[in-house]
């Protein structure tokens, strides 16, 4: 046996820093970004942020295109909204009860999709979100047209008070970066290179024994949880909760950051998101119509970043390193 064969046995792997690099830094980003960027936009983008990983974790990382995911966003936040204003319960609890919603519907719509594959799994969460659009225009606790509006935040654990701009922010920032390590962690797990595997090669992962339907039900109801939590935290920060945010349109939104930004990283996520929210808001105020510039960026971006913007990126560093 050689010297270097022997050596690429005995050497264990080295987990590599840059994660820990890369968490540390968007800590301290957020941290002092208050100081420079409006605070109610930045929460407002970490909850896109959070709402397009979540996605991301389905669609780049499994393979599964859901066209319903608006669902389980604006689920939470009814529930989440529901919970403040008429239950009176303390804000977490009302966030548990939001991301509890969402990870019941997420199975429920799950075990029905999962059956199917390609456009007929992307047709079925269509429908079975736009059910649960009409369920929420009729029902009664979330007042048709007006929605859930007029609540209090009420106080963290009965003592930090989320009325106060700041408090709510470093909680939202707090919620946010452990939402985005947890996602980070199940896609570098065996869990997640499975996921991949099945993305990759489904029926060739079948053979190897693994059930490819209880790990893409697995990774749909994590995903639906994930989107959930950025639903219930967004009612917290607006107090209100409406019919957009279980529209048709916000499921299509959610698509566009993660196709803009690049699917199956980390980063492109937080990269779509921003350009995303940041056009939108750019956008309110310049007259100009809000969708055509969108679905414009949305062209450009797919011929000229195939793979997205941080896909392409990373895409040009390996040709270089190559």
């Amino acid at each position: 046996m050689s010297a270097t064969h022997a050596d690429t046995i005995v050497m264990p792997t080295r987990k590599s820093p840059v994660p820990a690099i890369t968490f540390a830094g968007l800590i301290l980003i957020l941290a002092i970004l208050p100081a420079f960027v409006y605070p109610i936009f930045v929460m407002k983008l970490l909850c896109f942020v959070l709402f397009a990983a979540a996605f991301n974790l389905l669609l780049g990382y499994t393979g599964l295109l859901s066209f319903g995911h608006a669902a389980f966003f604006g689920g939470a936040a009814y529930v989440t909204a529901h919970a403040l204003k008429v239950w009176q319960v303390t804000p977490e609890l009302a966030i548990i009860a939001g991301v509890v919603t969402s990870i019941v519907l997420g199975l429920i719509i799950g075990v029905v999709a999962i059956r199917r594959q390609g456009i007929y799994f992307a047709m079925i969460t269509l429908a079975m979100a736009q059910m649960f659009y009409f369920f929420c225009l009729q029902a009664p606790f979330t007042n048709g047209e007006d929605g859930i509006q007029g609540f209090s935040r009420g106080n963290l654990f009965g003592i930090i008070d989320l009325n106060e701009t700041m408090n709510l922010y470093y909680f939202i920032a707090a919620v946010s970066v452990l939402s985005l390590a947890l996602i980070w962690r199940i896609v570098n797990s065996p869990f997640g290179q499975i996921l991949r595997a099945i993305r990759e090669n489904e029926p060739r992962t079948i053979s190897l024994g693994y059930s490819a339907q209880r790990f893409k039900l697995a990774a749909f109801v994590m995903s639906a949880g994930l989107t959930g939590l950025a639903g219930a935290l967004k009612a917290l920060l607006f107090q209100f909760a409406t019919l957009a945010d279980v529209a048709w349109q916000m499921s299509g939104e959610v698509i566009l950051m993660t196709l803009i930004g690049g699917i199956g990283t980390m980063a492109g996520p937080v990269v779509g998101a921003g350009i995303l929210v940041g056009m939108q808001n750019f956008l309110a105020t310049s007259g100009l119509p809000v969708t055509m510039v969108l679905g414009g960026t949305f062209m450009i971006c797919v011929l000229l970043f195939r793979r997205g913007v941080v896909g392409e990126f990373l895409h040009l560093l390996e040709r270089r390193k190559g």
